[in-house]
């Protein structure tokens, strides 16, 4: 098992390039260490997978709950995680660099965080409060002098801002400013607006979460995108074909689903192997 530092050292070098690598997200201690027999180079946590893991709506975690589940993620895996650390669990900019703190902390190699506020009636931090919140959390890495690549999301677009890609530009200019090391605007659906964000950053990565039908990892690569990330897209897979088989079970009495399983040797191989390792 590699250090923390090695693991960060390697998830910042992955930002460099060339190319673009695909960040896949788990949700919990068995899917991490799937993902990373597959040779991915880099994991992500999912704060909607982890909450409806918890039985929890995506966002009703505390604190709390999230560094643990964190901290179980990053010991489960040699790969760099990178958590999804939602707005920091923080309603002002110097809490947010508490949290930020703690969340460095786990062991995480990078962490976003977004100005999506979770009220319904002022659904976005204000222009200039989501730059200082980002300004706190990176100054929460600085203190630390460790390599922590830090994310700047905007959710503007996703949540249905009036302006949407034009103000997730806007912010997102001023988010690399305030020491973002990776900019991320998730929902962009066309090929023109991927483009544009790239163009925003200039030199700093792009993350885009792919969804369906979504983009091919080429194209992205095409693009210009660093990295891609599928936020709750495997859970949901998960949970829908549990959902389904459990539903034939409870509405007609039948158990095909089941056909579709995986098997139960192939997972008892994967996981006596990574024991064996540990």
């Amino acid at each position: 098992m590699p250090t923390v530092a090695q693991k960060r050292a390697r998830f910042a070098e992955l930002h460099k390039g060339p190319g673009c690598f695909v960040m896949p997200n788990p949700w919990d201690v068995g899917s991490t260490i799937y993902l990373g027999s597959l040779g991915f180079k880099a994991l992500a946590t999912t704060s909607a997978g982890m909450a409806f893991a918890a039985g929890q709506p995506d966002s009703g975690v505390t604190l709390a709950y999230v560094l643990r589940h964190i901290g179980e993620l990053v010991a489960a895996t040699p790969l760099p995680i990178n958590a999804d650390f939602e707005a920091g669990f923080a309603a002002t900019p110097d809490d947010l660099h508490e949290n930020a703190r703690l969340c460095i902390g786990m062991g995480v190699a990078g962490f976003s965080i977004e100005d999506y506020t979770g009220d319904p009636k002022a659904p976005f931090y204000g222009f200039a409060e989501s730059v200082d919140r980002i300004r706190a959390a990176r100054a929460a890495i600085d203190a630390t002098g460790e390599r922590v690549m830090l994310t700047a999301r905007s959710e503007t677009i996703l949540r249905g801002h009036p302006d949407g890609l034009q103000e997730a530009l806007r912010r997102l200019a001023a988010y690399a400013e305030a020491g973002a090391d990776v900019l991320y605007a998730p929902g962009l659906k066309t090929p023109d607006s991927v483009a544009e964000v790239v163009r925003a950053a200039g030199a700093l990565p792009v993350n885009v979460l792919v969804g369906a039908p979504g983009f091919t990892h080429r194209q992205l690569e095409d693009l210009g995108v660093r990295r891609i990330s599928t936020g709750a897209g495997l859970a949901r897979m998960a949970w829908g074909g549990f959902m389904r088989a459990a539903e034939q079970i409870a509405a007609e009495g039948r158990f095909d689903a089941f056909a579709d399983g995986a098997s139960t040797a192939r997972l008892n191989e994967l996981f006596k192997s990574h024991a064996t390792e540990d």
